[in-house]
């Protein structure tokens, strides 16, 4: 039962213990997710209701199937925002076409999970690195609080997500600005930072919402101009199935598709940080398939795309969550409000929301870790700031679109130029010359170490290399030793470029040795015949090489044979 239900590896050993610690965990984490939910549907430019909905049925669905026991799914930040940016100009924001999007949108992602974990697809989150994420996140960070610009001046939002545009509308509206709404954001966002300062286990935002819906109840703030959410439809979603049109599938599969790796890579990065502290493993490819059937279910109760939340997820656990009850009780808390508190949460004020938002978000930006990688690798430091501005004036999938593309060619250039060492010995070691001052070397020798695969893509950085090492080696050389331990395999490109460097070298007088090759290594030269060689000798270590050479024969066969063989 547990190869098709994850959910029972856990659930056969449920206790009382673990129920007494979800229940506390799960009431904390949906009393934070009823204003997060709705914050977050305003990311998405969709009525916060939405919000509501994406906390429901997601949450259950991904606790039966995932193999997280302390992730939260439901809605977030950054999908929010890449739904925004994949419907805007598609459809005017919050209106029913566009609500109609959001959820086909959420079905599109479910069916690229699910299909993606079915083919075993779960490795193509290595394909994010995290100069990538970070960039990307931040960039995502900076434009969603950008974005509520609008919202705390009180004008009415614009579906512009490039910097651009939220900064010239920013300026613009900033002259016209509505103070009472102004004084608002303003009292919101220092009373969240500070709550979050000087009291960080206090629900810093249910306080200052509860407090902003007392305010707005009690001084009618409607009357002051100030705008507030209005009528929230009440009650539980209805069961309906999204209509599938070709042209509307045309239209968002780009953005599916990105939503898709995205919101996986979301999700496993942060179960991946809760993971290591607790006695269970994930497996990628079923959470795959998790994610898609919880964003499945979820287009089918009018959810939008939902994924794996981080601040949720970290709260769930340090709340002493065990298991997926913990959001299913989260999700209990945020049903009872739809049933219950929407006439109340009618109340709320547009710039308290707005305000949340932008303090939600400011954790996602992250500036620590850019100065640490420039310190230490400014190439991946300049992808990291090429995959933010791309994505700051560009648009969100061409941003991380844009740094994928940058690290993948970072990894085909470093496999085109692998470290090369010239070893020399050092107290019966040898090791690369250049670092170790002192290393002992021998004018006739030349002891070289190639750090990676040697295939088509490297085989002529190889046999420049090689040529150059030889060239400065000079007159006196007699004997090339290629130590071969880090290098995993040799491809027929490669083999061809080795063999014509032998017979130039058997021309010049030089013998050439392979030392502590790999198993696969020598089994493809071997099969080129190049071990059969006569200028070339295959040996186990280094110390054999240059004992061969110094003295012939003194190496006993039954070693040179071990050398071809095994290793």
């Amino acid at each position: 039962m547990h190869v098709h239900l994850p959910c029972w590896s856990w659930l056969k050993g449920y206790n009382s213990y673990m129920w007494r610690n979800d229940v506390k965990a799960g009431l904390t984490v949906g009393i934070m997710l009823v204003p997060q939910g709705m914050a977050y549907a305003t990311i998405a430019g969709l009525p916060v209701v939405h919000g509501l909905y994406a906390a429901l049925v997601p949450a259950i669905v991904y606790g039966i199937w995932g193999t997280s026991r302390h992730l939260s799914v439901g809605p977030v930040a950054m999908d929010s925002l890449l739904v925004a940016s994949g419907l805007a100009g598609l459809a005017a924001t919050g209106s029913d076409p566009y609500i109609a999007l959001a959820i086909l949108l959420a079905l599109m992602v479910g069916l690229a999970q699910w299909t993606m974990g079915f083919l075993k697809l779960g490795f193509l989150v290595h394909f994010l690195s995290r100069p990538v994420i970070s960039g990307f996140t931040s960039a995502a960070a900076v434009l969603i609080a950008l974005h509520q610009l609008p919202t705390l001046l009180g004008m009415t939002s614009t579906n512009g997500l490039g910097l651009q545009h939220v900064v010239g509308i920013g300026m613009d509206m900033m002259p016209r600005g509505h103070e009472p709404t102004l004084a608002l954001s303003g009292a919101a966002l220092l009373a969240m930072v500070a709550l979050k300062t000087w009291w960080p286990k206090a629900p810093g935002m249910l306080i200052v919402v509860g407090l902003g819906l007392f305010a707005s109840w009690a001084m009618d703030f409607q009357a002051w101009g100030i705008r507030t959410l209005g009528a929230v439809p009440q009650g539980l979603p209805s069961f309906d199935v999204p209509s599938l049109d070709w042209e509307q599938l045309n239209l968002l599969w780009t953005t599916a598709l990105t939503l898709a790796v995205i919101g996986f890579a979301e999700a496993m990065g942060v179960a991946k940080s809760i993971e290591e502290r607790h006695a269970y493993e994930l497996d990628p490819d079923r959470e795959l398939r998790a994610l898609g059937l919880a964003n499945i279910a979820g287009s089918m109760f009018q959810s939008y795309p939902t994924t794996g939340g981080f601040s949720r997820s970290a709260v769930a656990e340090q709340a002493g969550g065990q298991t997926p009850v913990t959001s299913w009780i989260a999700a209990a808390v945020v049903g009872l409000a739809l049933l219950f508190l929407t006439p109340v949460l009618s109340h709320l004020p547009l710039a308290v929301l707005g305000a949340m938002i932008v303090v939600a978000v400011s954790s996602l930006f992250d500036l620590a870790y850019p100065l640490q990688l420039w310190s230490r690798d400014r190439t991946e430091a300049l992808i990291l700031g090429a995959t933010f501005l791309a994505t700051l004036f560009w648009s969100l999938p061409l941003g991380i679109g844009a740094g994928i593309l940058l690290s993948l060619a970072l990894a085909v250039r470093r496999m085109m130029h692998p470290h090369v060492a010239v070893l020399g010995e050092v107290e019966g070691v040898y090791k690369n010359v250049a670092r170790f001052e002192g290393a002992l070397t021998h004018p006739d020798v030349l002891l070289v170490r190639y750090d990676g695969a040697l295939n088509f893509a490297n085989q002529d950085h190889f046999k420049s290399t090689m040529r150059q090492l030889v060239r400065e080696k000079g007159e006196p050389l007699k004997l090339i030793v290629l130590q071969a331990d880090a290098m995993p395999y040799i491809d027929a490109t490669a083999r061809s470029v080795v063999e014509s460097l032998v017979k130039e070298w058997q021309e010049m007088g030089l013998n050439f040795c392979l030392s502590g090759a790999i198993g696969p290594v020598r089994d493809a030269m071997a099969a080129d015949g190049l071990l059969e060689h006569p200028h070339v000798r295959v040996h186990l270590t280094i110390p054999q090489a240059l004992e061969d050479f110094r003295h012939p024969g003194s190496v006993p066969p039954s070693l040179q044979t071990m050398a071809k063989q095994h290793g």
